[in-house]
C-alpha cells in the first residue's frame, strides 16, 4: 500500500502521464468528470433506461468548484454559463496529461495537459477540497482524495 500524501500524487502522476483525455462529462449540478485513457463501456444504467457514462483507466471527479485554463485566461469554470461547457469540454478531448500536481495549504488538484490547458479544483465551500482521482487499471480500483486536509487513498471494491 502506498504511504503519504506525496506518494499518492506520485502514483497518479506516473499512472496518468501521457494518457489522453478520452471523455468529459457533467455530473450532478456543476460536477466535472474526466476520463483518461482507454474507455470501458458503461456499467450503470440511468433511471430512464439509457446507458450511463463510460469510464477510463484513470478518472477525475471535481464535485464543486473548478476551472479550465489556457495559457493566459480562464476558459470556463463551474460558475460559467452552461453554453460554454460543451465546447470547452470538446477542446480537452485527445489532449495528453503532462502533469498531476497539488497546490495550496489544503491540497487542491491541478492537471496540466498538452497545448497549455489546465484543469484546477478550487473549493470555496466549508469542508475539504472536493476532488477525487480513480485508478481503475488493476483488479481493485484505487480512490484518492483529500479528507481533513490530507491526501489519502484506499482500494475500493474489487472491480
Amino acid at each position: 500500500m502506498i504511504g503519504g500524501m506525496k506518494d499518492w500524487i506520485e502514483h497518479f502522476r506516473a499512472a496518468a502521464k501521457g494518457l489522453t483525455v478520452s471523455h468529459v462529462w457533467r455530473g450532478y449540478g456543476s460536477a466535472l468528470l474526466i476520463e483518461f485513457g482507454a474507455l470501458r463501456p458503461p456499467t450503470l444504467t440511468r433511471k430512464d433506461g439509457t446507458p450511463g457514462e463510460p469510464s477510463g483507466e484513470i478518472g477525475l471527479m471535481i464535485q464543486s468548484d473548478w476551472r479550465i485554463e489556457d495559457s493566459c485566461t480562464i476558459v470556463c469554470g463551474s460558475s460559467s454559463d452552461d453554453e460554454l461547457w460543451k465546447p470547452t469540454f470538446a477542446r480537452l478531448i485527445d489532449k495528453h496529461i503532462i502533469d498531476v500536481a497539488t497546490f495550496g495549504r489544503l491540497p487542491e488538484l491541478l492537471i496540466s495537459l498538452s497545448e497549455d490547458l489546465h484543469i484546477a479544483s478550487f473549493s470555496t465551500l466549508e469542508s475539504d477540497p472536493a476532488w477525487t482521482l480513480f485508478d481503475r487499471r488493476g483488479s481493485a480500483e484505487i480512490v484518492v482524495g483529500c479528507w481533513s486536509g490530507v491526501i489519502t487513498g484506499e482500494p475500493a471494491r474489487t472491480a
